[in-house]
């Protein structure tokens, strides 16, 4: 922007400059010619009196005197073919002048004057004046060097100007960009300066509402997550209390895991909410995936066991730490193992595998032999389901995913079901 600033302003001011100055100097020349041709002719037409009163010897030095004073080179032709003053050809004007006309006209090296006068005998003779090109042209180079150094003085004063303008636009734009980005990384208390020049002005205050709106409804998101899971805390705590009043006390244990399972997805979603409320970095932590990849697989195992699926386990030995946290990595593993049981019918086989990935984190893949998806890619997007469900699995896990730096990917997995590969950075250092 600054560049071009210059680039317009340097471009106009140029154009007005030559508009101006190029009249200006052309008028100056014509000017200072003119006060040449004016003077030489003045001084010619002294002579005139001279020549019908004076004696020859007179007028030969009055024209003497007169050439050497003067700027212009005079000369006298007389009736009798005599010359007095400098001396000069015959030219055609001169011939002119002898039948009784004065003229003026342009010759090479200067301009000639000619004026016709009568001797004291009545005979024809004609003043000659001669003004070379350098009395024609007598202060025009300094006059044109003092208007070209007018003009880029301007030019220069203008550059100046528009640099200044252009400096503080950048500058109020570059910190508008500034704090877009602050705000984008989750600095909510950044704002614009409303005082930037023109519309940059009114931009940063839309910015300001912009950013105190979303801090006003991230607000009123953590609140009602909060409030939603203070209230499923209460069902819960029954709920706990019927299953140890169960007779059984196999079946009391299973269903106590899975209210404490619940409990925690609660507990998580109220620091996750905390958490995003916290400023920059905030909810940033590591875990081990493949100890809370094996803590999950072992928890899914006991009902992979009641609905005759066989599972098989691959997971590397750790400590593998990816850029996620136990509690995120934990729901991850939970929605993908979860599509799993809801999609796919009892005895249908998986397989669950974790690997280091080259240069630092985990690659986890989760395998079925169902049906696959014949949505394709479309199932990330957030609420797709085909399945009467409500679709946040697969996208949990791709956020999950790129929260870690990584991604997902859907496949058609060797089982020949469905296949999803979710890539885990590694934690910074």
């Amino acid at each position: 922007m600054r560049r071009r600033i210059l680039l317009l302003v340097g471009a106009t001011t140029s154009l007005v400059l030559i508009a101006f100055l190029v009249p200006l100097a052309l008028l100056l020349r014509t000017v200072a010619a003119d006060r040449a041709v004016q003077a030489a002719t003045v001084e010619a037409q002294s002579l005139s009196s001279l020549v019908a009163t004076t004696d020859r010897a007179a007028l030969a030095l009055a024209v003497q005197q007169l050439d050497a004073n003067s700027p212009a080179v005079v000369t006298l032709f007389l009736a009798d073919g005599s010359v007095l003053g400098a001396p000069a050809e015959r030219t055609p004007l001169v011939q002119l002048g002898t039948l009784g006309g004065s003229e003026s006209a342009a010759v090479q090296g200067g301009r000639e004057i000619v004026f016709a006068v009568r001797d004291p005998t009545g005979d024809a003779g004609v003043i000659r004046a001669f003004v070379p090109d350098a009395q024609l042209n007598r202060g025009v180079p300094g006059a044109w060097l003092l208007l070209g150094a007018l003009g880029i003085g301007l030019l220069g004063l203008s550059l100046a100007v528009a640099d200044w303008l252009g400096r503080s636009l950048v500058r109020s734009t570059t910190d508008l960009a500034a704090v877009s980005h602050r705000l984008a990384n989750g600095e909510l208390d950044a704002r614009a300066d409303p005082a930037a020049p023109a519309e940059l002005g009114v931009v940063a205050a839309a910015v300001n509402g912009l950013a105190a709106r979303i801090s006003e409804l991230l607000r009123e998101e953590r609140e009602t997550v909060a409030d939603l899971a203070h209230r499923v805390r209460t069902p819960l705590t029954a709920l706990r209390l019927d299953a140890e009043a169960l007779p059984e006390p196999g079946q009391a244990a299973r269903i106590g895991a899975g209210v404490d399972a619940v409990q925690r997805s609660v507990t998580q979603a109220i620091e996750l909410a905390r958490r995003r409320g916290s400023g920059p970095g905030a909810g940033r932590a590591w875990s081990d995936a493949a100890a809370v990849v094996h803590e999950r697989v072992a928890f899914w195992a006991v009902l992979a066991e009641d609905t005759d699926r066989e599972t098989s386990v691959e997971i590397a030995a750790g400590p593998l730490p990816v850029a996620l946290g136990a509690a995120d990595l934990g729901a991850c593993v939970d929605a993908l193992l979860g599509n799993v049981f809801a999609h796919t019918p009892d005895g249908t086989a998986f397989a669950v595998r974790l690997a280091a990935r080259p240069g630092g984190g985990a690659l986890l893949v989760v395998a079925d032999a169902g049906q696959g998806l014949p949505a394709g890619n479309a199932a990330l997007s957030r609420g797709s389901s085909g399945a009467d469900s409500t679709g946040l699995g697969l996208d949990i896990a791709r956020r999950s995913a790129e929260q870690a730096g990584g991604g997902l990917t859907l496949g058609r997995a060797v089982e020949g079901g469905l296949e999803v590969r979710v890539e885990l950075g590694p934690p910074d250092p």
